[in-house]
C-alpha cells in the first residue's frame, strides 16, 4: 500500500519540507522535479500548486494534501479537512484575504464598490463575499502582481497577507476581511474508508500535530537544590507543570520542562540567579499532547 500525498508547490514549499523533516520524514526534491523522495516505504509524493490542490484530492488523483483552506472553499472541493495546520510562508499567523483600496481612494467600505472592478486570484470566495454584502461589482482574474493594480488597473483588490507589509509597501488599505485561512491536511472521502490508508492518515496526523505543536518551543532542564526549588519553580512557565525527579545522593532535584523560545533568554539569568545549575536548553521536534 502507497498513500500518494501532495504538497504544495510554491511560498508553502520550504515551510512543508521542515514540517516534515519535524516530524520524522526526509524528502529529496531533485532541481526541477515534481516528485521528490521519501524515507517511507508507505508513502509516494508530488508536487501541485496549492490552489489546484483540492480538485486532485476530491478527484482521488491523490490520496491526501497539505494546502490552505482558502483553496478548498474557493475550488468548492468536497474533501475531509482532518486537520488544521498553523503555519505559513513568513509566520505561524493565519493569512487573511483582504479587501484593499489604494490609500488615495474615497472608498472607506465594501458599498463604496458598487459598479467598480475588483481584482483577486480567489474569485469565487471573492463573488459569494460580495452577494452576501449585497454588492454587484466586476470581479477580474488576476494573473500576478495584484497589489500593484490599485488605482490604474482595478479599484479594489481582494489579496492574501500575513503580515501587512507588501500591503502598505503599494500605499493600500484595508477596508475589510473577506476570508481567514491556514493550512490543512485534505483527504479523499474515499481513501479515507480505506482501512490501510486511514491508519497511515492517522499516523501522519499525529506526526503533523506533533511537529506543530513544537513550533517556538524548546526543552528546558536543570538542577536545583532542595534549598531553591521553591524560588526556582515559581519562575517556570510550562504547558502543565514541570517534572521533577530526586537526584541520587539526596538534596538536589531534576528539573524538565518546556517552555515558549521566546522567554529564555529572559528566564535563564532568572533561573541561575535563583539556584538553578547545569542548565541545558534542548530543541524539541514533536509535542503530543
Amino acid at each position: 500500500m502507497k498513500l500518494k500525498i501532495a504538497l504544495p508547490k510554491g511560498s508553502l514549499e520550504k515551510a512543508t519540507y521542515h514540517l516534515f523533516q519535524k516530524a520524522g520524514f526526509n524528502i529529496v526534491v531533485g532541481a526541477r522535479s515534481y516528485y521528490p523522495t521519501v524515507d517511507d516505504p508507505e508513502l509516494e509524493i508530488v508536487l501541485y500548486r496549492p490552489q489546484e490542490m483540492p480538485r486532485y484530492v476530491q478527484d482521488g488523483v491523490v490520496d491526501c494534501g497539505l494546502t490552505g483552506h482558502d483553496w478548498v472553499v474557493e475550488n468548492d472541493a468536497d474533501v475531509e479537512e482532518i486537520l488544521e495546520l498553523k503555519y505559513s510562508k513568513a509566520t505561524n499567523r493565519p493569512v487573511r484575504w483582504v479587501l484593499a483600496v489604494h490609500n488615495d481612494s474615497k472608498f472607506k467600505s465594501v458599498q463604496d464598490l458598487q459598479g467598480k472592478k475588483i481584482a483577486t486570484e480567489l474569485v469565487s470566495v471573492t463573488k459569494r463575499y460580495l452577494e452576501k454584502k449585497k454588492v454587484k461589482a466586476e470581479v477580474e482574474f488576476s494573473w500576478g502582481v495584484t497589489e500593484a493594480k490599485p488605482p490604474r488597473l482595478a479599484d479594489a483588490i481582494v489579496e492574501a497577507t500575513e503580515t501587512g507589509s507588501s500591503l502598505v509597501a503599494n500605499q493600500l488599505r484595508i477596508i475589510d476581511t473577506v476570508l481567514v485561512s491556514t493550512t490543512r491536511f485534505i483527504v479523499n472521502k474515499k481513501s479515507l474508508k480505506n482501512p490501510e490508508k486511514k491508519r497511515k492518515l492517522d499516523q501522519l496526523a499525529i506526526l503533523f500535530e506533533g511537529a506543530i505543536n513544537a513550533q517556538n518551543k524548546v526543552g528546558l532542564k536543570l538542577n536545583v537544590s532542595q534549598a531553591n526549588l521553591k524560588k526556582v519553580l515559581k519562575l517556570l512557565p510550562a504547558l502543565k507543570k514541570p517534572t521533577v525527579s530526586s537526584l541520587s545522593g539526596g538534596g538536589w532535584y531534576d528539573v524538565d520542562t518546556i517552555i515558549d523560545e521566546a522567554v529564555v533568554r529572559d528566564l535563564i539569568p532568572g533561573l541561575r540567579k535563583a539556584g538553578a545549575e547545569g542548565i541545558i536548553e534542548y530543541p524539541l521536534n514533536k509535542v503530543i499532547y
